[in-house]
């Protein structure tokens, strides 16, 4: 890949097909860049003692997309070394063990790509469109990020 070619990217992409690591930390690769920071949250099978069976994701998609590029444009205002961002979320049901989210960063050094990411799984749960409902044996839960700022502007 020519220098030229390697001009800053976001890869946003919300679907409802399982999630892959490789293809999601391939896309933020660069010759220029030491350091490919990645977050995977995958579904536990419990909470607070009580058995999951799976989630279930549903999003606002095109709100949920802008709130990610904004997410983004604040992560290279911060840190203007990084280079590629790459958000995927998946949406509808996600088996025990699956990703729900992936999020991968690249920059020269290790540091701005750690921290990008901190930044990018926190403020995605705070501020984007996409709810989660637990299954459990019995019954089931929607459930509030406990970073989510409209959620907890009520109380």
């Amino acid at each position: 890949m020519e220098e030229s070619e390697d001009v800053p990217k976001d890869f946003i992409k919300l679907k409802s097909e399982k999630l892959s690591v490789d293809e999601v930390s391939e896309l933020v690769v660069s010759p220029s860049c030491g350091a490919v920071s990645l977050f995977i949250g995958t579904t536990r099978n419990n909470f607070k003692g009580r058995k999951v069976i799976h989630l279930e994701y549903e999003a606002y998609s095109s709100m949920a997309e802008t709130e990610i590029k904004k997410i983004c444009r604040y992560v290279r205002q911060k840190w203007p070394s990084v280079k590629h961002i790459a958000v995927h979320h998946r949406i509808g049901v996600v088996p025990i063990t699956e990703a729900s989210v992936i999020i991968a960063v690249s920059s020269p050094h290790r540091v701005e790509s750690l921290e990008a990411v901190t930044y990018c799984i926190d403020t995605l749960k705070a501020s984007v469109p996409i709810w989660k409902k637990e299954i459990y044996e019995d019954e089931y839960s929607w459930k509030e990020n406990k970073e989510c700022f409209w959620a907890n502007s009520e109380k």
